[in-house]
């Protein structure tokens, strides 16, 4: 099958879409420097979120304990649902019904609330791409640092206040950290369920409960004037659950709950096998992506067997699955016995960046680089990270690499031609040794010299504290335009600058045939859209 549609060759665009980070550095944001009109949106004081402050890090304690001492939020998982339904919240499918018709669009991104200049950068774009759109779907972690029902006045309500259309969402891991009582009330006005009784005593969940962080309690009044930011009648939203499947056009979108750990439990791998029955055409999103970094994720199910399994089986018709909690857009098209089936990663909404440059080539699910897409492009990030850290370690005459270097260090470190032409940069020991320091894989085969836990330390440790507040800032939201044969998927870039703003630049187009999963995709691919990251 061929690779994706680049956006330049799109038959559909109704004009020549600005110039992406593919095609140019002002694509990417690194020549232009009028800075956009989204600082005009935020409120007068704003708290950037520190994950170096270890006050916040005590907050989001929940996730390695569960990962130390075991993990609760499938029990709680299904005390929230059934109290959804037997209170007449929800029905057993947990279902949502529209009246889309069987031609609209609507909006994808996911990771979003920090409540900071990322966020709001991320707004105007989406306004302007997102016009005549019915809804948006938020794919993992509304809010962070803890999801708190305090926070989300500057952290949902008004950055998307001006959006005039539905939001729904699907909780990821920091929506956990508080026992999901703050997403359970705001989005399904649900009151949070009794609590679970003691553990015995010296077991593993005892040890976890004195540590264990209990829900804030919830500032009633501070809510209600928070809701007002989004309480037009052309806004309003109700979900079922933390998980839920909804009826939209030709399609039924489908949202899955992974909770703490990127798994999901019995009851709801149930739930997920009966509402994916069927030839309705569907789309799985999640909080844990299955495909990421160059690696299958399949998401294990409580009991036995997997998300993925539901997903690839033939009689599901999955046409795709879109996960957040990554914070960038990744791509990997994976011909499942002569379908294809579209695994994106969409968490670029508005948090910290995680890096791409430390994705080794892509081989993986039959797809290898020349199918494979990722934004930002790995030289881009190296080239955000490199300042980043010369700048904090003070040491910018050593670490300060041009995007035009970090192209060509990717290129000779990986063996990957550049995605974008480059002006000739020579690859030295330092840009090398900068490549290598901050996690750039080397090419299959080729002995590595500095055997460091660098990319395991960049995702999990550096990249949550490494949130900046001037751009470029690399984010990413989707656009998909559906019609009963056809699903066109859209990743628009947001950098907060001004020309960005006013013409979100497209860094991915493909479209996923409806009518037969089993034929490949009709259109052709644009010369040169075979490029790498």
């Amino acid at each position: 099958m061929p690779p994706s549609t680049s956006p330049e060759a799109s038959p559909e665009a109704s004009s020549a879409p600005p110039p992406s980070s593919r095609g140019s550095l002002a694509g990417a944001g690194w020549e232009d420097r009028e800075p956009g009109t989204y600082p005009e949106l935020m409120p007068e004081r704003v708290s950037n979120l520190s994950w170096l402050n270890p006050a916040t890090l005590w907050k989001a304690r929940n996730g390695p304990l569960a990962a130390l001492l075991g993990d609760p939020t499938g029990a709680r998982r299904q005390q929230w649902v059934r109290g959804q339904v037997e209170r007449g919240a929800a029905g057993e499918d947990m279902l949502i019904e529209r009246d889309d018709p069987d031609t609209f669009s609507f909006l994808l991104l996911g990771d979003t609330g920090e409540g900071d200049a990322p966020q709001y950068a991320v707004v105007p774009g989406m306004l302007k791409a997102g016009a005549g759109t019915r809804y948006t779907v938020l794919c993992s972690d509304v809010l962070y640092p803890v999801g708190s029902a305090d926070e989300y006045g500057t952290k949902f309500f008004r950055p998307y206040r001006d959006y005039d259309a539905p939001i729904y969402p699907i909780p990821g891991n920091h929506d956990w950290y508080d026992g999901l009582t703050g997403f359970m009330r705001v989005f399904c006005d649900a009151p949070e369920p009794p609590a679970p009784p003691r553990p015995r005593f010296g077991s593993a969940a005892w040890w976890r409960s004195l540590l264990w962080r209990a829900p804030a309690a919830i500032d009633e009044e501070r809510l209600a004037r928070a809701r007002r930011m989004r309480d037009r009648p052309a806004q309003a939203a109700r979900c079922p659950g933390p998980y839920w499947a909804m009826d939209s056009g030709p399609l039924r979108i489908i949202g899955i709950d992974t909770g703490l750990l990127g798994g999901i439990d019995r009851e709801q791998g149930e739930w997920l096998a009966r509402v994916a029955r069927g030839p309705r055409p569907k789309i799985l999103v999640t909080g844990s992506p299955l495909y990421v970094d160059g690696e299958h994720h399949p998401c294990p199910i409580e009991g036995g067997g997997t998300v993925d399994a539901i997903v690839r089986d033939p009689r599901n018709h999955f046409v795709a699955a879109i996960g957040g909690d990554i914070h960038n857009y990744q791509h990997y098209p994976v011909d499942v016995d002569g379908r294809r089936i579209e695994y994106v990663v969409s968490g670029g909404g508005g948090a910290f960046m995680h890096a791409t440059h430390t994705i080794p080539p892509v081989t993986v699910g039959g797809v290898t680089e020349d199918r494979f897409r990722c934004y930002p492009l790995r030289a881009d990030s190296l080239a955000f990270y490199s300042r980043l850290y010369g700048r904090r370690l003070r040491l910018r005459r050593l670490f300060d690499l041009t995007p035009d270097q970090a192209a060509a260090v990717i290129a000779a470190r990986l063996g990957l031609a550049p995605a974008r032409t480059a002006a000739a940069a020579e690859v030295t020991v330092r840009t090398r040794f900068v490549a290598a320091v901050l996690g750039v894989a080397s090419r299959p085969g080729r002995r590595r010299r500095l055997r460091l836990p660098v990319r395991q330390l960049l995702t999990g440790v550096l990249s949550p504290g490494s949130a900046t507040y001037s751009p470029p800032f690399f984010k990413n939201f989707l656009r998909l335009d559906v019609t009963p044969t056809e699903v066109r998927v859209r990743c628009f870039a947001a950098t907060g600058l001004r020309p960005h703003e006013l013409e979100p630049p497209v860094e991915d187009d493909f479209t996923i045939p409806l009518t037969d999963p089993a034929l490949p995709h009709p259109r052709p691919a644009a010369p040169g859209a075979d490029s790498t990251c």
